[in-house]
């Protein structure tokens, strides 16, 4: 076997919600020049189409809120087989936890898993159907291990997507369906920017938490996505991957 073979994604297809910004059209670009034929789905058509360009690759877009239950049974059928799913759509929100209603709690959750579940099942469905082998995929978070302030509703919706890595990859491995997570650390977008804006107390705990000094790039979760769909981690499942430079076991 050869490199192209054994990490190549050639003749696969994928879906990578969230795609039209940041991590998500990160691992769209890094799926696609893996050889993947690649569709990313938001809920901003504007955005998206943009996004599908930068990727290249003849990316394909698809506008879709990951909430909407009956939107998501269409796309899914509009889409066909899909090989490899990235539920990477996200949100969140900072406040603190004695402030915040239920109504915004469920604002988050529901994107970061109850959407992402329901689409999972909506694929799962369709893989088993066909026969073919599938790979899952969900983004965690290393807040899920260490915790965060002010942010509980995006620290509980993601410490429990690590269980749904674990509850889904022991149901569907003798399916032929690989199910992991990967948990970003620190990474260096627009949201993190946003995060910490005007709080440098807050940036500045963060930098020190990270033993490798830097925050981490979007296509450094891209490159770990396209590695956990590839020949090459086919005995990899169950796994949450800590893509961190460190931080979640750093001083």
């Amino acid at each position: 076997m050869n490199l192209n073979s054994v990490y190549g994604l050639e003749g696969k297809r994928a879906l990578v919600t969230g795609g039209g910004t940041g991590i998500g059209k990160a691992i769209a670009t890094c799926l696609a020049q893996s050889g993947a034929a690649v569709t990313i789905a938001g809920r901003r058509a504007d955005v998206l189409d943009a996004a599908a360009q930068e990727v290249g690759h003849d990316c394909q877009s698809i506008a879709l809120d990951i909430t909407d239950m009956t939107a998501l049974a269409k796309a899914e059928a509009e889409l066909g087989t899909v090989d490899i799913l990235i539920n990477n759509a996200g949100n969140t929100l900072k406040t603190a936890f004695e402030d915040q209603t239920i109504e915004e709690f469920d604002q988050v959750f529901d994107v970061h898993v109850r959407g992402a579940l329901e689409l999972s099942r909506l694929v799962i469905r369709r893989m088993l159907a066909d026969g073919r082998t599938g790979n899952i995929q969900f983004l965690s978070s290393m807040t899920a291990f260490i915790g965060q302030p002010m942010v509980s509703g995006y620290t509980i919706s993601k410490t429990a997507i690590n269980g749904v890595v674990r509850g889904l990859a022991s149901e569907f491995a003798a399916r032929s369906i690989r199910v992991n997570g990967v948990a970003p650390g620190w990474i260096d977008t627009d949201i993190f920017r946003k995060a910490t804006q005007g709080d440098p107390a807050r940036k500045d705990k963060i930098m020190s938490r990270i033993p490798m000094g830097h925050l981490g790039q979007t296509e450094d979760i891209g490159w770990c996505c396209a590695f956990l769909a590839s020949p090459a981690a086919k005995y990899i499942n169950g796994q949450v991957v800590l893509v961190d430079g460190g931080g979640a076991t750093g001083f």
